[in-house]
């Protein structure tokens, strides 16, 4: 797991600071919302258009013909050669609602789409009007190609965003590498990871040390030094040494195949209006079957000259107009072409839940380094106190350092270029909140933020820095600090201008670091309001704050660097991660994944739920609308089951059609 800290300076005055935060408090969203889908395709397998179309070319052949020669068949012996050429397109057109429905009969789940289906299609049979029945199995089948196609296109925005899936794995039997699958790789294997490949599995690296590229998980562009003893993760790239790594997860259970797996099976968090048709279609469907069934029995009874199979025909156009397809199917697709949509522009959304959340975000809120900044930090300047020289006092601050991955840590330990000792380094510590303690050649020595001075009692000249600031002392002598100096990231202020102007009411910012460089940050972009010298116990209390107070109907987004956030982003309504796809923690915690560390991408991801669910109650109202016109064309005998094919499958695929437009 990643480990990330802070490393800020503050003001004299009750300085609070996120100085190398741990974080072990991992919280999970448990959205346990089985949903069970009975239509009978499933999305989680690949793809195969020809597949899928082979089997339609041979019921169009023997359907086309049946149009064609109808009344030749129907005049045969018994009407042999019409069954001959129908039943076998029937079977094979509606073989898989048929089987549905009877399963789910089965299962005491009577009432549902392919019930009504199949009721209506074999009453056509029943009543001779084999053309029709054949034709609403073809055309649903037909509109579920659609539906599949894009399906697939939304699965593979995800998997073009997420292209580190590896292809082999070298591991190590009887000293000889062997390129196998890695799926068949066990936990304890040895695998070998040369330069230029991808490494294939999360592991501990138990020989050599390399740079790895980061950039396909995290979206940082800076390739991250890893050495012996250290976790990489399947999917970072090999730049430099050869690695040998212990494999301590299999492939279905490292960080890329539970991204996949999370994004793909999106649809278990529904959005609140999937919940709603579910529960529309639960009441709506016995209703409609037992309105059929009064009108197939009741004018026969009491309309003088209606006959039975008049009256049967017209209840059997009114089961397959009032077909829920085009419902059932275009509502979940507008939502899974939303989060397709949203992965082909660098933004993971784990379910279509967090896209109607984003519709309500009226108050976006921002960490700071890494968020809003680039979180490359540079020296800029050294100051050393009480005899102590420059190099003296950065080579003191790159060796404390040297256990740490933050970026500032990183950039003390370039800007000091020389080999560090490990052995010269004992009894490392981490203050969270606070900084590092550790014996630096039996000379204890202390990194971190003025409020660590204060807490150690060390005495020192001046407080109010400005800057991100590193105080040292040794031995309880203040030796200097370390002036860190970041950049806002490019698009930094245009993510909060977009924001506003698409009428989100309040920006915050939340920092650990001190007032000054957060009055400076929060003016430079043009962020409503700010807190500063927040630890993290401090952020999650700003976060309750700015909740009880988002309103009855606003909800409230934050947007954090992964995992020292870890327990602000799990108490956000909407809670993102900034490049945070390199630990579980990450994956576990934030709702929406922000690939590219752009901070512009939040009012993106909102763009884009809100077109989502413009796009789904277009859906709603177009499909409700021409049903219900056709029912009452059917029930006065005006519509045909021609008609009615066209408004149960002919709306589904418009609907379907326009649930793609999401993806765009």
């Amino acid at each position: 797991m990643k480990q990330k800290v802070h490393l800020e300076s503050s003001g004299c005055s009750n300085c609070e600071h996120d100085h190398h935060e741990n974080h072990n408090h991992v919280h999970n969203h448990n959205h346990d919302e089985n949903h069970n889908h009975d239509h009978d395709h499933d999305h989680g397998g690949e793809f195969n258009l020809k597949n899928e179309v082979l089997p339609l070319v041979v019921i169009l052949s023997l359907y086309a013909p049946g149009v064609i020669f109808e009344n030749q068949l129907h005049n045969t012996f018994y009407s042999i050669g019409e069954y001959l050429l129908f039943i076998p397109a029937y079977l094979l057109s509606g073989w898989s609602v048929l089987k549905t429905a009877g399963r789910n009969i089965l299962k005491g789940r009577v009432f549902d789409e392919t019930f009504l289906m199949a009721v209506a299609t074999l009453g056509a049979i029943a009543i001779h009007k084999l053309p029709e029945a054949v034709g609403v199995m073809l055309f649903y089948k037909i509109g579920e190609l659609f539906q599949d196609i894009a399906v697939s296109r939304s699965r593979n925005s995800i998997k073009a965003l997420l292209e580190v899936r590896p292809d082999y794995a070298n591991i190590q039997i009887e000293g000889e590498l062997k390129k196998v699958s890695p799926e068949t790789v066990k936990i304890g294997d040895i695998i070998v990871v040369k330069p230029g490949e991808k490494i294939p599995l999360d592991g501990e690296i138990i020989d050599g040390n390399s740079q790895v590229d980061t950039s396909a998980l995290t979206g940082e562009s800076v390739p991250r030094t890893v050495r012996l003893g250290e976790t990489v993760l399947a999917g970072m790239i090999n730049k430099m040494g050869v690695l040998s790594i212990r494999v301590t997860k299999l492939f279905d259970e490292s960080s890329i195949a539970k991204i996949l797996d999370l994004v793909q099976n999106a649809k278990s968090k529904k959005a609140e209006t999937e919940k709603f048709i579910t529960t529309f279609a639960r009441y709506y469907t016995p209703i409609v079957v037992f309105t059929s069934l009064a009108v197939a029995l009741l004018p026969p009874l009491f309309i003088s000259g209606a006959t039975s199979s008049e009256w049967v025909y017209r209840a059997l156009i009114l089961l397959v107009i009032s077909c829920p397809c085009g419902l059932v199917i275009s509502i979940p697709l507008g939502y899974f072409g939303g989060v397709g949509g949203a992965a082909k522009r660098g933004i993971l959304v784990k379910g279509s839940t967090f896209l109607d959340s984003l519709n309500a975000v009226n108050t976006v809120v921002f960490d700071k380094t890494g968020t809003l900044t680039k979180g490359v930090f540079k020296v800029a300047k050294i100051v050393p106190r009480n005899g102590f020289k420059e190099q003296e006092l950065l080579q003191f601050a790159a060796k404390v350092e040297l256990h740490s991955n933050h970026p500032i840590a990183q950039s003390i330990r370039n800007a000091y270029g020389e080999k560090i000792d490990a052995l010269d380094v004992r009894d490392y510590e981490e203050i969270a909140g606070y900084g590092i303690r550790a014996k630096v050649k039996n000379q204890v020595v202390i990194a971190g933020s003025d409020r660590l001075l204060h807490r150690e009692k060390i005495a020192h000249d001046n407080c109010q820095l400005e800057g991100t600031v590193i105080h040292l002392a040794v031995d309880n002598i203040y030796a200097g600090y370390i002036v860190i100096a970041d950049e806002l990231k490019e698009d930094a202020r245009h993510a909060i201008q977009a924001l506003k102007r698409m009428g989100v009411e309040k920006t915050v910012m939340l920092t650990g670091d001190n007032q000054a460089i957060a009055s400076q940050i929060a003016q430079q972009l043009g962020i409503d309001t700010y807190e500063a010298e927040l630890l993290p116990e401090e952020k999650v209390n700003a976060i309750e704050k700015l909740l009880s107070t988002a309103g009855k109907h606003g909800k409230v987004a934050f947007i954090g660097d992964g995992i020292n956030d870890a327990p602000v982003i799990a108490r956000a309504d909407v809670g993102m991660a900034m490049g945070g796809l390199g630990s579980d923690a990450a994956i576990e915690t934030a709702d929406i994944v922000i690939m590219t560390d752009a901070p512009s991408k939040v009012a993106e991801a909102i763009q884009i739920a809100r077109k989502t669910r413009k796009i789904v109650w277009q859906n709603i109202g177009f499909a409700l609308t021409i049903k219900a016109v056709f029912i009452g064309l059917g029930i006065f005998g005006i519509a045909t089951m021609w008609e009615a094919v066209f408004a149960d499958v002919g709306v589904a695929m418009l609907a379907i059609f326009n649930a793609t437009r999401a993806m765009k």
